[in-house]
């Protein structure tokens, strides 16, 4: 099984990063976001990836292109310019990076790469990154056969909630969860048929293929529990940059 990871917008959001890169090179420990939700899969054994590419695509296919420089001892010898790699320390994987376009949406950019599928698919965001187990999800989608199937989560709220009697607070409870509705965090499991719901570059997965889905009773919803973040701000990723830093990020399921 394939997993494609959309990896061609803008990141308006978190320009202050994207304006040199995309979003899913934005580095979390060193390593871009995407090498994390790669690593994910991996743990998984799914290990061969179609990304999704447009704005500034070039970072990325220059990233896996020398990959093994960034990985590995090498020995470069300036007079001759050959180079020895004295151990490879390289993944698994096998990446197809395909230029959807600059401007293209994410139902457009999943319909570009429908050349490069050939069955039952993974697919998710270049921008968020849990403790999902892949081997579950996938196992949930083929026993609802359904077209899609949607991972839902639960985000925490942002700040501490406060429950008030007259003048003072009777509880108080640290980022409780939010307004209890379930939120799609991606890591989508998909059938082939799901892309001749997609127009063209400008259909948004999100709305009218999700929808007809929906509408059809062909999406299924895999419930997640556990760690779950997308980063769409400096705030996110400096939150991202201290779980890594504890040595124990949750959606480390890899040794």
């Amino acid at each position: 099984m394939k997993a494609v990871i959309l990896a061609g917008g803008r990141g308006t959001r978190i320009s202050e990063e994207t304006h040199i890169r995309p979003k899913p090179m934005i580095e979390v420990g060193g390593r871009p976001l995407l090498w994390h939700i790669m690593k994910i899969y991996g743990a998984h054994g799914i290990t061969e990836f179609v990304v999704c590419c447009g704005y500034r695509g070039y970072v990325i296919k220059e990233y896996f292109a020398n990959y093994g420089l960034h990985t590995s001892d090498v020995t470069i010898d300036l007079v001759t310019n050959d180079t020895t790699v004295h151990q490879r320390n390289g993944e698994p994987w096998r990446v197809t990076l395909v230029d959807t376009g600059e401007d293209t949406q994410t139902g457009g950019r999943l319909r570009r790469v429908r050349d490069y599928l050939d069955g039952t698919f993974c697919l998710t965001y270049g921008d968020g990154v849990g403790d999902v187990d892949i081997t579950s999800l996938v196992a949930f989608h083929r026993s609802q056969g359904v077209l899609a199937t949607v991972t839902g989560v639960q985000p925490a709220g942002r700040y501490g909630s406060l429950a008030i009697a007259g003048d003072r607070v009777t509880a108080f409870q640290e980022k409780p969860l939010g307004d209890g509705q379930w939120v799609s965090a991606g890591f989508f499991v998909c059938e082939p048929a799901m892309l001749e719901l997609i127009e063209g570059d400008a259909t948004i997965w999100e709305q009218e293929p999700l929808r007809q889905a929906a509408t059809a009773g062909e999406l299924a919803v895999w419930q997640h529990r556990g760690f779950w973040s997308a980063m769409d701000t400096l705030r996110d990723r400096d939150q991202l940059e201290a779980l890594w830093a504890s040595g124990a990020p949750p959606w480390r399921m890899w040794s």
